[in-house]
């Protein structure tokens, strides 16, 4: 069994870091003269013209911000670019990556206070341990220690220059963000339910009660496994143990701490607490809606497009957030030249493209962590049981500075040989323990993405694309020479006697034997393009073992079906076009019902009026209708008898009339009896809180969309690439490129949520200098 260091000897000084809040230095214009947070966040914005001089820097480094506020990097050798782009990105998203790295680290209750104690805990004990040796780093690239320490480095320079002069959140609070290494750059994720993952151990243990409850059969009928599987209890593996007490200890701390009111809102210091009349719980990351989170992505080859080369289109659905969770660069230099986007930490370009090949992604849903039932020494707790003998639990003490409190938390972390131990139920003798890729080298989230980027068509794209190895993703890939791909991509168990679905006693009878390398993939298949959209994707053809289980029962599956709806009519497309699928609002539910709304009538007027203007509708969601909002709020009323074609007719009418009363009376009550206010969009709004204070905020705008559609409601980062002309892509992202209050970037794409507004992909050099507004230049030196 690998050794596990404390976290003390992985990132040295952080826990001996008592943070001590109050005593923040104001910034130069002093405390007493801004009147308003936006003259405090005017005095602090980050300097984009002119020039700055950085020690760490080999040569200039060339900083352009186009009108949108992308920036475009010219840097003369690998470490400067990346240098570069850290100190760019810590100007335009600095409190955003620090409470990113926070939730990481483990180090939530030092600025949240006890309440986020569970999910230090939790991160604790499931993050990373190292070695960070020749396996971890080179599992992302050759150079990948140089590469992330030059990124480390240039977030540090922010830092250090502007040290009196942060970001006003971190003027707000006191905050200050401790330095960056290589080693914070490749943090994990540290949940039991990976994000995006199904199968994951809290599934098991639902499942596994299930059938305690139900029995094999009728627990996986309703479980609805997609590829179908025969259910099969593990030898060996005792049932009544899966309690609801066991549920609630692999639920607790892993949940997103950022969704909802789970911490509490931060203090903002004096002298500034008159300036924010409500602060509020920062957001980071998105819930898992099947209706409106996912992801789209595909490619068409040359044989669907008006230029004959292949279009790939991408848009990975997160929640609408302020800042955005995405962020776009361009990085230029020798061996490098990449247009796209990612997430904290923003290292490199997660889904984008180079000058000959392009990618993007969805998840795909590979399991890729296991529930192992540990037995106890009957004696001795602090053993279990291996094959025919005992082994000992390693224990690792660390402590957790909380804030409001003057000594640290000890907390006991225990690993058993198969991975860390959440839960000890000592009446029964039994411990429980997961294993999860995110153990092993190379599986910092997204960072296949620099075997990608060197890559300079799609036929080395499935060697590549198993360099991605978290999260679990669909690729897909197209290039110049005309070539389109698809990869599964995702670290995956190869399990020795079972599939994964259900938990498995942690004897040494159920192991993994390895990490399986005959994922679903397709290349240049004849329909002429490859899309996915969160589905189930083995082909038909597909002899191996599945590699992932999707659920049939609830599962949305309309996107997939209109997008290959859409494609398979795609002849001569443009990325114009394309830009319309992405933005299709066209709802398959909506179809499917209108026939409910025809060949009767009733004998309430307003029911009446109500049936006849949804019975017109198109089934189009723009966000101006009024019959798509009666629509919505029917599906929320009515009965799903309804949907019943085994009913009488008269009564599934009877029941739609009544689920019409309701929405109307509901909407009456929401927006008054003026029907030209029941706007769609006024449903389906998306808001930009601020991650700290309400003055932050930007206004709500209605959308179309969402409720199953193409449009999906979290699809705010969006591309398109033309591989016949990367300068002829476009691309979204809203509502800015800024998290800083102030910046001509902060707020500038908002409009682009609703209005499907592309912006110009600038990638020659010729295109960006054309559309300059902001340019810096870094100098070497101090």
């Amino acid at each position: 069994m690998t050794p596990r260091h404390p976290i003390s000897t992985l990132w040295p000084g952080v826990v001996a870091v008592l943070l001590v809040f109050g005593c923040a230095e104001a910034p130069a214009g002093g405390p007493g003269e801004y009147d308003s947070l936006e003259e405090l966040a005017a005095s602090v914005l980050a300097q984009i013209d002119g020039e700055v001089t950085l020690s760490g820097l080999r040569e200039p480094v060339e900083v352009i911000r186009d009108e949108r506020g992308v920036p475009h990097i010219y840097a003369g050798n690998t470490d400067d670019l990346f240098f570069a782009q850290g100190f760019v990105m810590a100007q335009d998203r600095l409190w955003q990556m620090d409470l990113w790295r926070h939730w990481r680290e483990g180090r939530l209750a030092e600025i949240y206070g006890p309440a986020a104690v569970e999910y230090d805990e939790r991160a604790r004990l499931l993050m990373f341990r190292g070695p960070f040796d020749e396996t971890e780093w080179t599992s992302y690239h050759p150079e990948a220690v140089r590469i992330f320490t030059a990124y480390a480095n240039g977030v540090n320079a922010f830092i250090e220059q502007n040290a009196d002069n942060l970001p006003v959140e971190f003027q707000l609070t006191g905050i200050r963000p401790d330095p960056w290494t290589a080693e914070t750059v490749v943090l994990r994720w540290a949940q039991i339910a990976l994000p995006s993952v199904r199968g994951n151990a809290i599934q098991e243990i639902q499942l596994a009660m299930d059938v305690a409850r139900l029995g094999v059969e009728e627990a996986n009928r309703r479980a609805a496994p997609d590829p179908w599987d025969d259910l099969v209890v593990p030898e060996g593996l005792d049932l009544s143990l899966f309690t609801d007490e066991l549920l609630d200890a692999a639920r607790a701390g892993d949940a997103d701490p950022f969704d909802g009111d789970r911490l509490p809102d931060l203090e903002v210091i004096e002298p500034y607490s008159a300036l924010v009349s409500e602060v509020q719980t920062a957001r980071l990351s998105a819930p898992w809606n099947p209706m409106d989170a996912g992801s789209n992505n595909w490619v068409v080859s040359g044989s669907r497009t008006e230029s004959g080369v292949p279009i790939l289109a991408n848009d990975p659905h997160r929640r609408v957030e302020m800042p955005a969770l995405r962020y776009f660069v361009h990085l230029n230099a020798p061996e490098w030249h990449l247009f796209g986007g990612g997430e904290p930490p923003f290292v490199g370009v997660h889904s984008g493209n180079n000058e000959t090949m392009a990618w993007g992604f969805t998840y795909a849903g590979t399991d890729m962590v296991d529930l192992f039932v540990e037995e106890l020494h009957p004696d001795d707790p602090g053993q279990t049981r291996w094959r025919d003998g005992w082994v000992p639990i390693e224990v690792i003490t660390e402590e957790i500075w909380v804030k409001g409190e003057d000594t640290p938390r000890t907390v006991e972390l225990k690993f058993s040989r198969n991975g860390p131990i959440f839960y000890e139920d000592l009446e029964n003798r039994r411990a429980f323990a997961v294993r999860s890729v995110n153990q092993e080298p190379g599986t910092a989230p997204y960072f296949g993405n620099f075997a990608l980027a060197q890559a300079t068509s799609c036929t080395d794209f499935f060697d590549r694309a198993m360099s991605w190895r978290v999260p679990t993703h669909s690729l897909v890939c197209g290039d110049a020479d005309g070539n389109i791909a698809l990869q599964v991509s995702g670290l995956t168990p190869d399990r020795d006697g079972w599939n994964g679905r259900l938990p498995v006693p942690g004897d040494g009878r159920y192991e993994w034997t390895g990490f399986r390398s005959d994922l679903p993939r397709e290349m240049n298949p004849e329909r002429g393009y490859v899309a996915t959209a969160n589905n189930n994707v083995h082909p038909d053809d597909y002899e191996g073992r599945p590699v992932f289980y999707h659920s049939s029962i609830g599962a949305e599956t309309s996107r997939i079906v209109r997008l290959r709806q859409l494609l398979d009519e795609a002849e001569n497309t443009t990325v114009e076009e394309h830009g319309r699928i992405q933005h299709d609002s066209y709802s398959l539910q909506a179809e499917r019902d209108l026939p409910l709304f025809q060949g009767w009538t009733s004998d309430d007027p307003e029911v009446e009026r109500a049936r006849e203007l949804i019975q017109g509708w198109d089934a189009v969601l723009s966000a101006e209708t009024t019959a798509g909002a009666i629509y919505v709020r029917w599906t929320a009323a009515v009965d799903e008898a309804a949907l019943d074609s085994a009913s009488p007719e008269d009564e599934r009418r009877s029941i739609v009339e009544s689920g019409l009363r309701e929405a109307i009376d509901r909407l009456t009550g929401e927006w008054g009896g003026d029907w030209s206010e029941w706007r769609y969009g006024r449903i389906h709004t998306s808001e930009f809180s601020h991650m700290l204070a309400s003055e932050f905020d930007l206004p709500p705008i209605e959308r179309p969309g969402g409720f199953g559609t193409l449009n999906a409601t979290g699809a705010n980062f969006r591309r398109i690439v033309d591989l016949s002309d990367i300068d002829n892509s476009i691309w979204i992202n809203s509502p800015g490129q800024s998290g800083q209050l102030g910046s001509p970037f902060y707020a500038n794409a908002r409009e682009t949520l609703a209005s499907g507004e592309y912006m110009p992909v600038l990638f020659s050099r010729e295109a960006v200098e054309s559309r300059a507004v902001h340019s810096l230049t870094l100098q070497p030196g101090g």
